[in-house]
């Protein structure tokens, strides 16, 4: 995907200056969705740290996913340090990605 998700999460609103660790990545998505629960064990299982966000309990979350998703509302969206996105990602993909960022451990 060629946006930004630091450029869309500033014209959304969202501060991405809130203090937050370093190299950690955010992931949106909500409790009813199968693939965020998948995604979220991968990463607790890895204990690769990471921010929750509902986008059923922010209205502004909920636009930020569905505008780095050519408006549609498709989680879990995983953005990552350096900007990049995932989309409902398979196990394998997230893993491609933690290693070449170098989040894994």
């Amino acid at each position: 995907m060629s946006v930004n998700a630091k450029q869309v999460i500033k014209k959304v609103g969202i501060d991405m200056n809130n203090p937050k660790p370093k190299n950690k990545l955010v992931m949106y998505g909500a409790t009813w969705c199968p693939d965020c629960h998948r995604s979220r064990k991968y990463l607790d299982d890895h204990h690769i740290a990471y921010d929750w966000i509902n986008i059923e309990e922010s209205v502004k979350a909920a636009e930020l996913v569905s505008k780095l998703n050519n408006s549609m509302k498709i989680i879990p969206t995983i953005v990552f340090p350096d900007g990049s996105i995932l989309t409902e990602p398979s196990n394998m993909e997230l893993e491609e990605k933690l290693v070449s960022s170098r989040l894994n451990r």
